[in-house]
């Protein structure tokens, strides 16, 4: 299989109104708007996608339907600070506050209307204890 493209699409029962918290606090653009469907691309990235589908509409399986739970959307960036600052000024929860981790991240986590739980990451280089868990390819430099 070649995949060509990848996403997340969150389920909800506030399809607008989640539309419009990415759009307003993540920088992201709609290319296609429905009232049970809308597909976002980051104004930053095109290759960054979000989509955001009523968690009851007739194209989701009986059994699958319904609202994101459990989910952790990781968006890495360039400057975290910058975001961290923009989103604690526009009042969004702060879940974890900004701070350097050993395993390699400077982060911190914010959450959406719905509760799905967004980690904004910049990578660091991780402590020598994490070090070793790393492929080679993967260590930041």
């Amino acid at each position: 299989m070649k995949t060509t493209s990848y996403y997340p699409v969150l389920m909800t029962g506030d399809v607008a109104g989640t539309a419009a918290f990415y759009v307003e606090h993540f920088r992201f653009e709609s290319l296609f708007e429905s009232d049970w469907y809308v597909h976002l691309r980051s104004t930053e990235d095109r290759r960054v996608n979000l989509g955001i589908v009523d968690g009851d509409h007739e194209t989701i399986p009986a059994e699958g339907r319904g609202r994101t739970s459990g989910l952790l959307i990781n968006f890495e960036v360039k400057d975290v600070d910058a975001v961290y600052a923009r989103i604690e000024a526009a009042g969004l929860p702060i879940l974890r506050t900004l701070r350097d981790e050993p395993f390699g991240q400077r982060h911190f986590i914010t959450k959406d209307p719905n509760g799905v739980l967004i980690d904004v990451i910049k990578p660091i280089p991780p402590s020598a204890e994490f070090l070793a868990n790393y492929a080679q390819e993967a260590v930041f430099n």
